[in-house]
């Protein structure tokens, strides 16, 4: 692994004609490297994994406000 200020990395092989076509498709784009595009393609990947924030649900209130609200335009009985 490789020590770059805070963070860490380690370096893996892909096939060359594998990193061929990535360097061919991040042309133009905001990505400055191979390895940063596969970095971001794998964070994307990994993130379907893992378990939603449950923080985000609604309250009790903020719940029955929203209900209340459809009820008034005719969509929840």
């Amino acid at each position: 692994m490789t020590d770059n200020g805070d963070k860490k990395y380690s370096t893996i092989s892909i096939p060359k004609p594998l990193f061929d076509k990535i360097k061919g498709r991040i042309d133009g784009t905001g990505f400055n490297s191979v390895s940063s595009y596969v970095t971001y393609v794998l964070r994307q990947v990994i993130s379907q994994d893992e378990p939603k924030d449950e923080g985000d649900v609604f309250s009790k209130e903020d719940e029955e406000k929203i209900k209340e609200r459809l009820r008034s335009l005719g969509y929840l009985d």
